[in-house]
């Protein structure tokens, strides 16, 4: 990774915003990028900037944006749909068949730099008493969103999360939100795991060190009403099949760094679990960033450690290796 000088982006198009970035988070799919150079079929080909979780200063607007003016900050949705597609006509801006995406190799360059232009749709105002910090947290916070809503989480539910990276602190927090009182969460690092029952769970362990599924059957003899993997993992796909009741629902929201998963297709089926892929998230940014101003939801202790930005390679080695107790690193700009 190194720092290069760029030319200042230009708007294009008459709804395009020219923003000043402000703080960028980085994001457990950033770090796929950065040490294998790849995420399934989409592969990096040098030079290519990451990074989309980030909140800015609008610094100057098209002709045609009306929502938000030069001055404003604003978080920003890093998906570019198009509106027209079948998929977007359905709902489904998420999956957009001509769909950019922030950071993803042959669809856009990401936004670990000074200044980055997007659609004036991307583009959710802050109010005066949320921090640019906030506003970035709102991208993660809106996939655990949508999370337990794909899942259809009910308050009298019992759920587990496994891996609590931001991705998984993101959902227990939503479902802490929704009124899920009974939350068991698992994961490899201690610092997580604290920072699971800041956010929330009842119970915690370490998979390399206790018997998670027999810990939460002694708990819980009638088992999960869903779990939800966020750690990308053949070990906690397994475990989660194990914890889950007849009918319960798998969500499968991390990224594994392999091309293939495989399942226990005789349990999977005694118990008719339901699989539940989620895809980033769709329509609920907005709704993050009413929960983080509202108070309802805390992500603040996510934040772990800051840099700046020409020390950003510092802060992707610490996310790769997942050291000094890093839940998210923040790139100040």
């Amino acid at each position: 990774m190194e720092l290069r000088d760029a030319e200042m982006p230009k708007i294009q198009a008459k709804t395009d915003v020219l923003l000043k970035v402000g703080v960028v988070g980085v994001c457990g799919s950033d770090v796929h990028y950065y040490t294998t150079g790849r995420i399934g079929s989409q592969i990096v080909k040098y030079p290519f900037r990451v990074g989309h979780e980030f909140a800015a200063t609008v610094h100057e607007t098209g002709s045609l944006v009306t929502m938000i003016r030069p001055g404003d900050r604003v978080a920003v949705d890093p998906a570019m749909s198009c509106g027209e597609c079948d998929q977007c006509r359905s709902g489904r801006r998420h999956t957009c068949r001509r769909l950019r995406f922030l950071g993803c190799p042959g669809q856009a360059e990401g936004c670990l730099a000074e200044y980055v232009v997007m659609p004036e749709a991307c583009c959710f105002p802050l109010g005066r008493s949320m921090s640019l910090e906030q506003g970035a947290l709102a991208e993660p916070l809106s996939i655990g969103l949508y999370a337990t809503r794909l899942a259809g989480v009910l308050p009298a539910w019992k759920i587990a999360v496994l891996g609590t990276g931001p991705i998984g602190l993101s959902v227990i927090l939503c479902a802490k939100a929704l009124g899920v009182e009974k939350i068991y969460a698992t994961d490899r690092i201690q610092a997580r795991l604290d920072a699971a029952r800041r956010a929330g769970a009842i119970w915690t362990g370490n998979p390399e060190k206790e018997d998670v599924r027999g810990a939460i059957a002694d708990a819980e003899p009638l088992l999960l009403d869903a779990v939800f993997e966020c750690c990308g993992q053949q070990e906690a796909l397994d475990q989660a099949v194990e914890l889950l009741k007849p009918g319960g629902r798998l969500a499968i929201v991390g990224i594994p760094e392999t091309d293939r998963v495989s399942f226990s297709i005789d349990l999977l089926r005694r118990k008719e679990i339901s699989i539940q892929n989620v895809r980033r998230q769709n329509e609920c940014f907005q709704e993050a960033i009413n929960l983080i101003e509202s108070g309802k939801v805390k992500p603040d202790f996510m934040v772990t450690h800051r840099f700046r930005l020409e020390h950003a390679k510092e802060a992707f080695d610490l996310v790769a290796s997942y050291g000094d107790g890093v839940v998210k690193a923040m790139i100040k700009v």
